[in-house]
């Protein structure tokens, strides 16, 4: 028998009802690549039901079936990206997952966020648009108790859970998008100004 430990399952926005049929998990697998290929060539705006559809070549209905609206289509893909978000740096090679010092995964943390930022910034704004939600969300809660973690395993004697608070709020991506686009703040600065503060807030404090 395996003794090992097993990694942690990642937390998703929502647990599914059960496990699907081929049939439906293959559908599911078509609509999500259809959509994120309509994302990377039109944005969010450009996401709809019917282009989904035509793009995974199902039916309108099927999509419908599968994720019920709009939204929640793009909570699935959301949770998509979340999902190997969260294996990565559970169970990932290091320097973003274990068998890193914890500064330098914190610092990996923030760097890789900011590049899924870059590529899916829009998909994750729009998940952001109710706050109440956002705060409270699973996978939220998985990278809060991984950088409380980390922080500890780092040293850190200050209030870490507003610390962690703060750190995730930096990575929030209408912050980070805002400093970008309006800003004109490029993404490689957003994450040196991120390794920046965690070594900094890690580092040994003088006696």
């Amino acid at each position: 028998m395996d003794a090992r430990p097993h990694p942690p399952r990642p937390l998703l926005l929502g647990a599914p009802a059960g496990p699907p049929r081929a049939d439906a998990e293959r559908n599911h697998a078509l609509i999500l690549a259809a959509a994120r290929r309509l994302l990377e060539g039109r944005g969010v705006d450009g996401l709809t039901m019917d282009l989904v559809a035509a793009e995974a070549g199902v039916g309108k209905g099927t999509v419908f079936r599968r994720f019920g609206t709009r939204t929640g289509l793009m909570l699935a893909l959301v949770n998509d990206i979340e999902t190997d978000f969260q294996r990565r740096f559970m169970s990932g090679p290091p320097p973003l997952g274990p068998g890193a010092p914890a500064t330098d995964r914190l610092v990996a943390f923030g760097r890789e966020r900011i590049a899924m930022l870059e590529l899916q910034g829009d998909l994750l704004r729009a998940a952001e648009d109710r706050p109440d939600e956002r705060y409270a969300s699973a996978p939220r809660a998985a990278s809060a108790l991984h950088l409380h973690i980390l922080l500890n395993q780092a040293g850190y004697d200050g209030d870490t859970p507003v610390l962690v608070f703060t750190l995730l709020a930096s990575l929030d991506a209408t912050l980070v998008l805002y400093e970008n686009r309006s800003q004109n703040v490029t993404m490689e600065r957003v994450a040196n100004a991120w390794e920046d503060l965690v070594r900094r807030v890690t580092a040994p404090r003088a006696s």
